[in-house]
Formats: structure tokens, C-alpha cells, sequence
């Protein structure tokens, strides 16, 4: 069709072609939000005519409609990337949010602190999760779902941004999940950063993100704990560690929590679950070490994570003598004594220690092995471990005393 033909038809009302329409909201916007403006236009989407009323909709008298636009949710990105969509609905990435409202501290904090609509603490990384569509709504159209731009910032969207890992590290870094850290200082990191993408260093998407495929997870989980657990001794661990959890009962039966954890996923409940995992990541790091090396440093990782929950588990065990003997009183309100999930709303300095002791030093000491940081799984992780382990044992001591 000829320009002539179509301003013909344009004229006539009968067509209007995607880039004559985003025209409309660039005329206001660049004088608005000239930055985003600048950003679309640097977007594939504007080099494929993909213009703002496509995300947003439409209106026409400026403010006095805004209530017209929408926000983006991952089901408006699956319109032109359903398989990437379908992939990230698939990984831990997506249960980010539910997995945030099951923590039974997040209910005692200020909204601004946990930050549910601002996506300020908590919610500024677990906003990457799927919301219901009242949740969407309670925050108006300012923040939309917060999903697939956690990762493709607005309004550039780039592939090539996502695909670095620095793209990471504002979620994955800091007190419980120091994974930047570790890898950015260890041996595959510090090959990245001297040489850049060269693809000799394995990156976050490298191992984790496989192809490009959006179904992030991992063989351990966020708690690292798995059911059931074939040798006894660390069986016997781990239940000690769920019932501080919550997710198991005095009589190891499971609880309400064990159904939060199983929907979203931050612990491996069956072995096939956990194999399959383990087996992609033997397949990744085998493309640059032969695969008797790499099952043989995942398994090494396996044993520190073994050592890591007996410290664990004898921490918790002093701590739960102390309710039993009536040295501690239960909380008002607690179901589970000792309680991990409490964090910071503990109501003592001992259980502070053990909370720490479990989301800071044992975190860092199995995903430090994982993460090939020998420095973080030691110093950071194992050696703070022993010595809160060592702190409460001493302050049990004062209490019964």
C-alpha cells in the first residue's frame, strides 16, 4: 500500500497504523516523561511499532481519563512472549510473592517496612511474583504486577540487561541470599569481571537461567531442606529444623505450613523433584567440567549443607529444653516454639541468635559451598555458625541458672 492510499484511508476513519497511534502518547509524554519516552525509543518494541496503547490502552483527555490505562501483567507481555511467560509461570520467580505473605513476621511489620504497595523492603524484590488481580488493583495502576520488568526494567525492556548479572543483584545479595557476593568474588566471577561476557565465566543465567529459559530453580531450594532424607542421622536434623519451622508438629506430622511451603516451593518434597534439578545442574557445569568433577563438587556442597543443619539442629534442640522446662514461656499468639519463620519479632536474645543463626550464617555456609566461595562458606557461613552456636549455649546456661 502506498503513503498516499493510506493517509487516503487514515482520512477516511478506516486505519490507523500502530506507530501513527503511539504518535499520540509521545506528543504529551515526551513533555511529561520525556526519560520514558527516550527509553520506548530505544526499545525493540519501538522498532516494532509495539507503541504505548498496546501495554497501557488508551485515553484522550489527559488526566481526566487516566483511569482508563492499565498496568502491564505477564498475562499483557504473553500476547507477543507466551513460551517465556509459560516458563517463568513454571519457576520459584513466580511464587516470589505468595512465598513472601506465608512468613508469619511480614503481618507484624508497618506497611511501609514490608512495603506491600511502594515495593519498598520486602515486596521491592517479591514483587517479581504473581499477584492476584485485587492485589494488582490495590495498587493502582502506578506499580502494575512488577514481574517480568523486576528483571526487563521499563521502559526498555532489553534482553541484554537481563541477560547480565549484575541484573541480579538487587534481590540476590545482602543478609540471607548473598549470592552476588559469593559469586561475583569467586574464582567464575573474578574470570568475569577481568575478561567481561566472553562466556568463559559462568554467569546467574549461565547455570540457572539455561537458553534463556525462564523457569528458575534450584535442586535444594531457598531453606535447603528436602523430605524425606535417606540417612537418618541428618533426617533426624532436619526434622528438629522443620518442627522450628513450623512445617512439621511434635509428632513430625505436617502442618498448615507445610502446605505453604509445598506451594511455593522453597523446598524440594520428593526425591524425583530434587533429582531433577540436580541432574540440570550437573548437565550445565559439565559443558566446562567433565561431569565425575562436577558431581563430585554438588555432592561436596551436599556434605558442608549436612554439617551446616547438625549445628543447626543442636542449636534449636537447647533452645526447645528451655520452653519444655518452662525457662521460656510461649509468646501469645505462637503455635511452634522455638519459631524460625518469627525472624526479628523473637522474643528473646537467644532466639534472636538462632533466627540469625539459621536465615544469615547457615545460608551463607551452603550457598557459599554451591556457589564455589570458599571464603564466604567458612568465615561467613560455618565459623559464625559454631560461634552462635556457642552464644546460645552459653545464655541456656544463664536462663536455667
Amino acid at each position: 500500500m502506498g503513503k498516499k492510499m493510506m493517509y487516503v484511508l487514515i482520512i477516511a476513519g478506516f486505519f490507523i497504523p500502530q506507530a501513527l497511534k503511539a504518535s499520540k502518547c509521545v506528543t504529551c509524554h515526551k513533555k511529561i516523561t520525556p526519560r520514558i519516552v527516550q527509553q520506548w525509543k530505544e526499545s525493540k518494541h519501538s522498532k516494532n511499532d509495539v507503541d504505548c496503547s498496546v501495554c497501557h490502552g488508551e485515553h484522550s483527555k489527559g488526566i481526566k481519563d487516566i483511569d482508563k490505562l492499565k498496568m502491564p501483567t505477564p498475562e499483557t507481555c504473553a500476547q507477543c512472549h507466551e513460551e517465556r511467560v509459560k516458563e517463568f509461570k513454571a519457576g520459584k520467580h513466580a511464587l516470589a510473592w505468595v512465598a513472601m505473605k506465608a512468613m508469619p513476621m511480614v503481618m507484624h511489620q508497618p506497611m511501609q517496612i514490608a512495603g506491600e504497595r511502594g515495593f519498598k523492603g520486602c515486596s521491592g524484590c517479591h514483587k517479581i511474583g504473581l499477584k492476584t488481580e485485587e492485589e494488582i488493583k490495590e495498587g493502582k495502576f502506578r506499580y502494575g504486577s512488577g514481574s517480568c520488568d523486576a528483571c526487563h526494567t521499563r521502559h526498555k525492556f532489553s534482553v541484554e540487561e537481563a541477560k547480565d548479572p549484575r541484573a541480579c543483584r538487587t534481590c540476590h545479595m545482602g543478609f540471607d541470599h548473598p549470592q552476588w557476593e559469593m559469586w561475583s568474588t569467586s574464582k567464575h566471577g573474578t574470570i568475569w569481571e577481568i575478561e567481561g561476557n566472553t562466556g568463559r565465566a559462568p554467569t546467574c543465567q549461565t547455570c540457572h537461567m539455561v537458553n534463556g529459559n525462564h523457569a528458575v530453580m534450584t535442586a535444594w531450594g531457598f531453606l535447603a531442606l528436602r523430605v524425606p532424607e535417606d540417612d537418618k542421622e541428618w533426617w533426624n536434623d532436619r526434622v528438629t529444623i522443620l518442627q522450628a519451622l513450623g512445617v512439621l508438629d511434635e509428632k513430625g506430622n505436617p502442618t498448615e505450613r507445610f502446605e505453604a511451603v509445598k506451594l511455593a516451593k522453597v523446598a524440594r518434597l520428593t526425591k524425583e523433584d530434587w533429582q531433577k534439578e540436580r541432574d540440570k545442574m550437573i548437565k550445565v557445569c559439565s559443558k566446562c567440567h567433565s561431569k565425575t568433577y562436577a558431581k563430585e563438587q554438588l555432592e561436596s556442597a551436599d556434605k558442608v549443607l549436612r554439617e551446616a543443619d547438625k549445628l543447626m539442629a543442636e542449636a534449636i534442640r537447647t533452645v526447645k529444653e528451655l520452653y519444655k522446662k518452662g525457662t521460656l514461656k510461649t509468646p501469645k499468639g505462637w503455635r511452634y516454639v522455638p519459631d524460625l519463620l518469627q525472624f526479628y519479632e523473637a522474643k528473646t536474645s537467644i532466639e534472636q541468635e538462632l533466627y540469625v543463626m539459621f536465615l544469615e550464617y547457615r545460608m551463607r555456609t551452603f550457598q557459599g559451598a554451591f556457589h564455589m566461595n570458599p571464603d564466604y562458606m567458612h568465615w561467613y557461613g560455618w565459623a559464625k555458625m559454631k560461634e552462635s552456636l556457642q552464644k546460645i549455649e552459653d545464655e541456656a546456661e544463664k536462663l536455667k541458672k
